[in-house]
């Protein structure tokens, strides 16, 4: 397969290439290294003068920037993304099209459970931007332009390098930074529940994705993958146990992140996307003990 992967410098893209092996790979991105430098948002440009099988759109602005920047979170979620379904849908055959959506479609009042069928109703940018993304590969999959499927991802953890401007990037800096040593700050309540999904999960979900048959997503191209339900306290639980360092995490509320993280959903129950055949970890413990050969040091 001639597969393009979009935002390829960064860490899920760079996980997932390690499991396409044997197929041929464009990776594109702003920047990076080992990647075609491109700006979407742009247009095109030269990266569709051959089709491919299969596309993986992962380039994006993260929610807090989004929502600090509106002209940006349109232009790269929402803009760029319909450069790259229309160079698709241009092709001689029709690609498989995988967009990365999110949990931050919905809204839960209370940091409730919903289900996957719950309406989206998101109450910041990034998580509109995301749900228009849905609907356009909708879409062009019903006008028979593509294959599309998007995936709704959890609040995946735990990331290694640096934190980002994701809402939810406290999630993984409260388990890496004491596991090296360092200090952490929590800027929201132990109490709040979270959607996770561990890097491996995510990436196995994405090449479930790429081998699912058309005829199995039928209509509905929008699927929520499936995670774990772990409230923060939860996993300070976990890191104290295992490493004794829950202390170097220190609570500093920030109601700007509370805001966001807030009205997102603590649980989703997945019946069809688990019929489909996608799955989520085990436990936090599993997610941990995963972890640790990508943010421990050697």
């Amino acid at each position: 397969m001639r597969i393009l992967i979009t935002g390829a410098s960064g860490f899920l893209a760079t996980e997932l290439m390690k499991q396409l092996g044997g197929h041929e790979i464009v990776r594109t991105d702003i920047a990076g290294q080992g990647v075609v430098h491109h700006d979407l948002t742009a247009g095109p440009g030269l990266l569709f003068d051959r089709p491919y099988d299969a596309i993986i759109h992962l380039a994006a602005v993260v929610s807090s920037e989004a929502e600090a920047d509106l002209a940006k979170g349109l232009a790269v979620n929402i803009d760029a993304t319909r450069t790259v379904l229309t160079a698709a849908a241009a092709q001689p055959e029709p690609p498989v099209v995988i967009f990365a959506s999110s949990v931050a479609v919905f809204s839960a009042p209370g940091n409730g459970t919903i289900d996957e069928g719950t309406l989206p109703r998101p109450l910041s940018s990034y998580g509109a931007q995301k749900v228009i993304g849905e609907y356009l590969v909708r879409d062009f999959t019903r006008r028979g332009l593509i294959a599309g499927r998007s995936l709704r991802f959890p609040t995946i953890v735990v990331r290694p390098g640096r934190p980002n401007r994701a809402a939810s990037s406290f999630a993984s800096s409260i388990i890496r930074e004491p596991v090296n040593g360092q200090e952490a700050v929590l800027p929201v309540s132990p109490d709040l529940r979270l959607h996770l999904a561990s890097p491996s999960a995510a990436v196995a979900a994405m090449l479930h994705a790429l081998d699912l048959p058309a005829e199995r997503i039928g209509d509905e191209t929008t699927i929520t993958l499936p995670g774990l339900s772990v409230p923060v306290a939860g996993m300070l639980e976990v890191l104290e146990h295992r490493t004794g360092r829950a202390t170097l995490v220190r609570h500093e509320p920030d109601e700007a992140i509370e805001r966001i993280v807030s009205t997102w959903p603590g649980g989703i129950e997945t019946p069809r996307a688990e019929e489909l055949g996608f799955a989520a970890d085990p436990d936090f413990e599993a997610i941990f003990d995963a972890s640790l050969p990508l943010i421990a040091p050697a």
